[in-house]
């Protein structure tokens, strides 16, 4: 980088922060989890996120160069959040620019560490600082829209024979607040890693984020977890996606189960199961000790029906059903009709 590069840039005004090596605990930010930020296809995706919840909304859009950041790609997210909590853990000073070895990245989020996979990291970065996402979430009382890229800048530290010896980027400020406040950071399994599909990656974080370790778990409308997922995906073959996940159970810490109540549309029910991550007294959903959700106005449903589940012995419990998560949403994806919904009914809740 010439000197005038490095005086434009943000890594000249901000201290950096060294990686920390070995073990650091897997924790992701919980707004990232709750709503469509990434594509869930490795399939380079241009046509963008349109999504509105109440009194969140968000829009993504990727150049048709590099296609819009996954959620693969996003594990390098993760990755950062772990690594400023863990120093947090420790006393030590954090900062949003990060300087690392490619190694400690790739290892962490359970990587080869081939060359390969080294190429890969450089094409994740290149997609989420070239994906740009416009959001009024976590703006406060005055209403206002944000528009920034998951990472502002990044650069490869090589020698003359091409070997890398690190990398260094700098994430938003938005990002940044995101994950210095603990309440919205929650610890996720280091299983999750190991999720090969986009949809139960996906899932996953939808999991942990509004089922937790609630002992009832989470109920959600297929057509609503279809709005809120962000998939180009046709609903009926987003379905049997689901359904397929449901039969194979690979989400870390979770059960799943298909439900079709009496004169209602089906449902997918997801209970949390022992083995589930630990989570620091600190790292947790909104700090509230009840069930929560992302903070959209959520209409809950508690369904006394009885109905199928892998369950035994536990009919007529108390059910949480996200099925409309405001008065009303819609997903506008490019070629395809939005997707909307009518007024939403608030039904035996309070």
């Amino acid at each position: 980088m010439t000197a005038s590069h490095r005086q434009r840039s943000e890594r000249a005004h901000l201290d950096p922060f060294d990686a920390i090596s070995g073990d650091v605990p897997p924790r992701d930010q919980r707004d990232l989890m709750a709503h469509p930020f990434f594509s869930l296809s490795k399939s380079r995706r241009v046509a963008p996120i349109h999504y509105k919840a109440g009194d969140v909304e968000l829009q993504v859009y990727a150049v048709a160069e590099h296609g819009m950041a996954t959620i693969w790609d996003a594990d390098i997210l993760i990755w950062a959040a772990s690594q400023i909590l863990a120093a947090q853990d420790r006393g030590l000073p954090t900062s949003r620019f990060f300087r690392f070895t490619p190694y400690q990245l790739l290892n962490a989020i359970g990587r080869t560490t081939g060359a390969r996979s080294y190429f890969l990291i450089k094409g994740a970065l290149t997609r989420l600082q070239s994906t740009v996402i416009r959001t009024s979430i976590r703006q406060g009382e005055h209403w206002r829209r944000q528009q920034f890229s998951w990472i502002n800048e990044w650069e490869e530290l090589a020698t003359r024979s091409g070997r890398v010896e690190g990398m260094e980027f700098v994430l938003p400020e938005w990002l940044y607040q995101g994950i210095v406040d603990r309440r919205l950071v929650l610890a996720i399994d280091p299983d999750y890693f190991a999720l090969t599909g986009g949809i139960e990656r996906w899932l996953y974080r939808i999991a942990r984020k509004h089922a937790g370790r609630q002992s009832g778990g989470w109920c959600f409308e297929l057509r609503h977890l279809h709005a809120k997922s962000g998939s180009l995906a046709r609903y009926s073959d987003f379905a049997i996606d689901i359904r397929a996940i449901t039969r194979r159970q690979p989400l870390p810490g979770y059960l799943l189960a298909m439900e079709q109540p009496s004169g209602r549309p089906e449902l997918i029910h997801i209970r949390p199961v022992e083995k589930l991550c630990v989570t620091s007294p600190d790292i947790r959903t909104s700090g509230a000790s009840g069930i929560r959700t992302s903070g959209a106005n959520l209409s809950v449903l508690q369904a006394q029906e009885p109905h199928l589940s892998p369950w035994p012995n536990d009919r007529n419990r108390s059910r949480k059903d996200s099925k409309e998560e405001s008065k009303s949403y819609y997903l506008a994806r490019s070629g395809d009709n939005p997707c909307t919904s009518g007024p939403s009914r608030r039904r035996n809740r309070r």
